[in-house]
C-alpha cells in the first residue's frame, strides 16, 4: 500500500511535525510504504492542489491528512477535501468521531471527512499526535479491504 501524509498547519515545519512523524511510524509498522510526506499551510487552495497532485496518476493508494479539521477560522481541510473527492466515504469519518470521542470528548468537534479521488482514499485526521494515534487505531483494520476494493479486487470471502 503506497501512502502519502500531508500535515496541514500554519505553524509546523519539517523539523517540528510530531503528528506527521507519528503517522510515518504507524504506517510503516502496518506494512505500508510512505512515498510522500509534506507540510503545507491551511490555505484551502493549496490543500486542494496538493491532494490533486498526490492522487494524479494512481500510484498512491491512501492519503492521510493531519490538521485543519477543527472549528478555527483557518481549519479548511474538510472543505478542501470535499471539493476534490469524487465520492465521500462517510462511514470512516463517522467511525473516527464516534470511537475517538469515547476517549476524548473534544473529538466530536472534528469535522474531518473521508472520500475517494480516482483510486485513492483520502482520510482527514485531526492535528494532535494523540488524535492521530487514536484515529489510526480505528481505521487500520479496514484499510487493506478499502484499498483492495478501490483497485478493483471485489471478491468477498
Amino acid at each position: 500500500m503506497n501512502t502519502a501524509i500531508v500535515t496541514i498547519s500554519d505553524t509546523r515545519d519539517e523539523e517540528d511535525d510530531p503528528s506527521g512523524d507519528l503517522l510515518v511510524g504507524l504506517l510503516s509498522e502496518f506494512g505500508a510504504t510512505v512515498v510522500s510526506k509534506s507540510i503545507i499551510t491551511d490555505d484551502r487552495n493549496g490543500i486542494e492542489e496538493r491532494l490533486k497532485e498526490l492522487c494524479a496518476g494512481g500510484s498512491i493508494d491512501l492519503v492521510i491528512t493531519t490538521g485543519g479539521t477543527g472549528l478555527g477560522p483557518r481549519d479548511n481541510t474538510p472543505e478542501a477535501t470535499r471539493s476534490v473527492i469524487e465520492r465521500e466515504a462517510p462511514g470512516i469519518a463517522e467511525a473516527l468521531r464516534v470511537q475517538t470521542a469515547s476517549k476524548t470528548p473534544l473529538a466530536m468537534l472534528s469535522r474531518g471527512v473521508s472520500g475517494i479521488l480516482g483510486k485513492t482514499l483520502i482520510i482527514n485526521f485531526p492535528g494532535s499526535p494523540k488524535a492521530v494515534a487514536e484515529c489510526f487505531e480505528v481505521v487500520w483494520t479496514v484499510l487493506p479491504h478499502a484499498i483492495d476494493t478501490l483497485s478493483g479486487k471485489t471478491e468477498h470471502n
